[in-house]
Formats: C-alpha cells, structure tokens, sequence
C-alpha cells in the first residue's frame, strides 16, 4: 500500500492513553485474542507494502520521462523498507512472516487486478487517493493499539513521497488538458468504492480483526463510532480529490 500524505481530520492519536492503548506489546499480547488481531493487522499491512513495491516499479515502466521514473523508483524502495520493517517485527514476536500475509493475498491482489490503471495518470492517482483510503482506516485502528504496535503502524504509513508528486503531476495534466480531468474524476470515484469494499471484505474474513475492531477486544470502535470513522475517511478523500484538481 502506497502511503500518502495524512489528511487533517485523520484519528490522532488520543492526549491520553487508556486501556490496551496506554499498555506495551509485552503487556497487551497476554490476550490472545489481541495478539491473533494484531498479527493478522501486521500480516495485511506487510503485504500491502509489498504489493505497493511491486506496483510502484511497474508503473515506472509508464513513466514519461527518466525523472519520474527515478522517483517511482525511489519510493518503491521506501515502500519495501515499510514490508521489510514489518516482516521483521512479525518475526520479533514468533511469527511466520509468510503465513500472517497469505490470508490477505487473494484480497489484495483481487483489488490491484480489478483496479490496473491504463496510463501513467490514472497509476498516480489510484497511489494517490485509492491506496490512501487504506492509510487513513489504519491509522485510526493504530490510536487504539498498544505503544509498540501504534508506533511500528504509523511509522510504515509514512508518506514516501508520492503524495506531492501525484498532485503536481496530475494538476500539470489537467492544466495542459482539461478534458483529463473528467476521467480521473470517474477513475478515482471507482477507486473509492472499490477499496472501501475491499477493506470490509478483509475485516469480514478475519474473525480476531473485526472482533477488535468492533470492540470485543481492546478499546474497539463501536458500532456508531465505525460509521464516524468511514465518514472521516470519506472527508479525506474528498480533500485528496480537491488537491488533485477533481470534483469528489
């Protein structure tokens, strides 16, 4: 997953701590049910960031010219230093890195294959505001994570770069022909629905993620809570379109 820039209203984390988020993995993982969600959270992650790798250095086959190609390049190798960060820490705590990914693959790659951009523009924006959809959602699950888990999620969400880039090539696209710009509009809107339902479909397959997340372990969200959390995640892109130069 290609990390993008984080969006004003994105879930900070809380001034104060409670509950499973104010105790480390040490403490936390003594619930196994916790430990099973975190693993599973570590394991979709770390094969998103491997798939953004893989992405990145084919849609810089696409790119126009050798200065673009060498930034796609760049933050490709960004995106594979987040997967081998989280590869490490499922390590860390005795698992197998390649058995916590292979329950997200088929998802995962489903979604890439049903969302393939035809041309170097709309590559820049699925990075842009499809994969950010995916961000903005873990980053508010990481403010009710434990202190080591929380600090590991945001640091892979990290923008590599490709938010600034995206805008100034997308907006350069459209000023040099604005007929552009309706495309990418329905390209992004598609986007939109297409993660948001792949992002359901990979919580729904996983018992341990969505009993967390829905409250049953930790400091879940509840059920009024997740209909705020997707109507921030929807503010957001709305944002990201209006960077772009496109109507939401």
């Amino acid at each position: 997953m290609t990390s993008s820039d984080k969006p004003e209203n994105a879930s900070a984390a809380p001034a104060e701590h409670t509950g499973v988020a104010a105790q480390d993995w040490a403490q936390a993982s003594a619930d196994p049910q916790y430990r099973a969600a975190v693993v599973d959270l570590l394991g979709a992650l770390a094969y998103g960031e491997l798939a953004a790798f893989e992405r990145l250095a084919e849609d810089a086959k696409l790119a126009p010219t050798l200065a673009d190609k060498a930034e796609l390049a760049k933050m490709a190798s960004a995106e594979f230093h987040h997967f081998e960060r989280l590869r490490d820490r499922l390590t860390e705590i005795g698992e197998e890195p390649t058995a916590a990914m292979e329950p997200f693959v088929a998802a995962l790659d489903g979604f890439h294959k049903q969302t393939a951009p035809s041309d170097w523009l709309e590559g820049l924006v699925k990075a842009y505001v499809g994969d950010s959809i995916a961000s903005d959602f873990y980053r508010e699950v990481a403010a009710r994570l434990d202190s080591d888990t929380r600090e590991l999620v945001l640091a892979v969400l990290d923008d590599t770069g490709h938010a600034g880039f995206a805008v100034e090539k997308v907006r350069a696209a459209i000023d040099a022909d604005p007929r552009v710009g309706g495309r990418l509009a329905l390209w992004a809107r598609r986007l939109m629905g297409e993660a948001l339902s792949q992002s359901q479909r990979v919580v729904a397959d996983r018992d341990a993620l969505s009993t967390m997340l829905v409250g049953g372990v930790a400091d879940g969200f509840d059920l009024a809570e997740v209909g705020r959390m997707f109507s921030r995640i929807t503010e957001a892109h709305t944002k990201r379109m209006a960077a772009l130069g496109l109507a939401a």
